[in-house]
């Protein structure tokens, strides 16, 4: 039986891999620019966390979660999403408490949703993540924006559109909910079984339905923007407000919500407009949630943040044809010759790399050529010579690969010499 990686799942190769630290390493360096810090919560939380977290009425917990009982009988769930997890962990470590406020937050994690796998979203997916939580000012909305369209366009994405709306506060949401009921209700038997359900459950998800996007009734549907209070639209308005300023442009879409039951005030979107990127545009995500951390039994704390899929940003600079610089050349690979010289390689290498020098040798027992065809394969730009001859004499033939320079260096001048010829010099 041939065993293979289960459906929705992906191996992710050391050539791909390198991509995927290039993307990791260019967003943490930007979430130290805007002075997040990072938090790994577990791969599994208990069930709870993502019912009372998410909401029990979305797509997430009534069809994609991995729900299983452990053999203490505890109900526990692989993470579908970030933000929940995030949230009981500033719960319960009291991040609240913390001095410094509000908390910022960044995250690289695994999620799971069990949902049809197509390209760029797979069951095990991986996503990068910030939360700000203990701040409703509207700046911090708009700086968790920038954070997302920086990250994009420090990878070299052009072709991007930013999609926001508000959801109002509790009292503007309840008014168009009613409204939402009022709408659809004379056409519940047309819409779709899940649409039903929303009726009474969430109306608000109706506006998000794949299923019956071009119903009739949906272009006639009640618009959030249109219920605001008065402290909502100042709220909207400040956040537009602070976009503009950041010369952030972007698009006010009155049907755009969340797929979350947590979200109010400022939602939105990034989308790449890049041709033949695909159907589904969605790079990221996100919004704010002023009643979560109550939800999972914390005291009263707004929050913001948004997710965004690293295999969907990786397709959308693939659509925009755009390079990740990789550095793929070995810096040293050590050709040993003779069985005396074993041991002296081992050493060698070993004295290298705590040089912080990059090196590799041969464990194949291959003869001289074999060995340079391996070093011509890593495109090592040095090449170390050890046969029984320069044992003897206590020194390295080092050849640069570039333009064939052989020189005899003396072990004791190795390193020294390794590193001014890294650096571009040319000393012996």
């Amino acid at each position: 039986m041939s065993l293979k990686a289960p459906r929705g799942t992906v191996d992710t190769l050391p050539k791909d891999a390198k991509k995927w630290q290039y993307v990791e390493s260019k967003i943490k360096s930007i979430c130290e620019t805007f002075h997040f810090e990072e938090i790994r919560t577990p791969l599994f939380e208990h069930t709870e966390v993502f019912q009372r977290g998410v909401g029990d009425s979305t797509d997430i917990v009534q069809k994609e979660m991995y729900t299983f009982e452990d053999r203490g009988g505890r109900s526990l769930t692989l993470r579908p999403e970030g933000t929940a997890a995030v949230s009981r962990a500033y719960v319960e470590n009291k991040l609240f408490g913390e001095p410094n406020q509000p908390v910022k937050l960044y995250y690289f994690a695994q999620m799971f949703r069990y949902e049809r796998p197509q390209k760029g979203r797979m069951r095990q997916l991986n996503q990068f993540g910030v939360e700000v939580l203990g701040s409703a000012d509207p700046a911090i909305d708009a700086e968790v924006i920038d954070l997302a369209m920086t990250s994009y366009r420090a990878l070299g994405l052009k072709s991007l559109k930013l999609v926001i709306n508000s959801l109002g506060d509790k009292e503007s949401r309840d008014a168009h909910r009613q409204a939402l009921v009022e709408h659809f209700s004379p056409h519940k038997e047309e819409l779709c079984a899940d649409c039903q359900l929303r009726l009474t459950q969430n109306p608000l998800r109706i506006l998000d339905c794949k299923k019956d996007k071009d119903h009739p009734a949906m272009k006639t549907a009640p618009s959030i923007l249109d219920y605001l209070n008065e402290e909502s639209v100042a709220y909207f308005t400040k956040v537009k407000d602070y976009l503009t300023a950041m010369g952030i442009e972007y698009v006010v879409d009155p049907n755009l919500v969340r797929g979350l039951d947590y979200y109010n005030h400022t939602a939105f979107e990034i989308m790449s407009e890049a041709e033949g990127f695909g159907a589904i545009t969605t790079l990221a995500g996100g919004g704010r949630y002023n009643g979560l951390i109550e939800e999972l039994g914390g005291p009263n704390t707004p929050g913001i943040g948004f997710g965004m899929g690293i295999e969907r940003l990786l397709m959308a600079l693939e659509a925009e044809n755009i390079e990740i610089p990789i550095e793929d050349r070995l810096d040293c690979f050590l050709v040993a010759v003779g069985e005396d010289t074993a041991k002296e390689a081992v050493r060698i290498v070993h004295e290298l790399r705590a040089n912080g020098i990059q090196a590799d040798k041969d464990y194949q027992d291959r003869k001289m050529k074999g060995q340079f065809k391996a070093a011509d394969r890593y495109k090592a730009k040095l090449v170390l010579i050890l046969g029984e001859e320069e044992l003897s004499k206590q020194v390295v033939m080092l050849k640069q690969m570039d333009n064939g320079e052989q020189v005899e260096v003396p072990l004791t001048q190795l390193v020294e010499t390794i590193q001014v010829k890294l650096q571009g010099g040319n000393e012996a």
